[in-house]
C-alpha cells in the first residue's frame, strides 16, 4: 500500500474550474492505477475517473465525461483531476485511490488498495 495525500478543492461558482492533486509516497507510483471517486451528502461514494498504470488509459463516468480530465506525473508521484465547467451537482468530497497493477474494474472501489483523506469541493449556483 501507499500513502496518498490530497490537495486542492474548495469553493467555486458554477462554470468554474478546480484542480485536485493526489501525491503518493513510495517509489512504485508508476505501477499503480489511480482513480478518483466522490461522495455527495447523503449519497454513496461513486466513481468519477481513473487512469491505468499501463498506457495511461483514462476512464470517466458519464456524469463527468467531457468536463473532467485525469492525468498523472510519475516523476512527481502525483495524479491530478482537472475539473472544468463545474456544476452544483459536482459538490462532494473527492477521494483519490490507488490500485497496484490493476487492469480492470476501474469504477469499483474494491479495485483500489489505498485511499486519500478526501477533499471538499463545493460548487455554488
Amino acid at each position: 500500500q501507499v500513502q496518498l495525500v490530497q490537495s486542492g478543492g474548495g469553493l467555486v461558482q458554477a462554470g468554474g474550474s478546480l484542480r485536485l492533486s493526489c501525491a503518493s509516497s513510495g517509489r512504485t507510483f508508476s505501477s499503480y492505477s489511480m482513480g478518483w471517486f466522490r461522495q455527495a451528502p447523503g449519497k454513496e461514494r461513486e466513481f468519477a475517473a481513473a487512469i491505468s498504470w499501463i498506457g495511461d488509459i483514462t476512464y470517466y463516468s458519464d456524469s463527468v465525461k467531457g468536463r473532467f480530465t485525469i492525468s498523472r506525473d510519475n516523476a512527481k508521484n502525483t495524479v491530478y483531476l482537472q475539473m472544468n465547467l463545474l456544476k452544483p451537482e459536482d459538490t462532494a468530497v473527492y477521494y483519490c485511490a490507488a490500485g497496484y497493477r490493476r487492469t480492470y474494474y476501474y469504477n469499483r472501489e474494491s479495485t483500489y488498495d489505498s485511499w486519500g483523506q478526501g477533499t471538499q469541493v463545493t460548487v455554488s449556483s
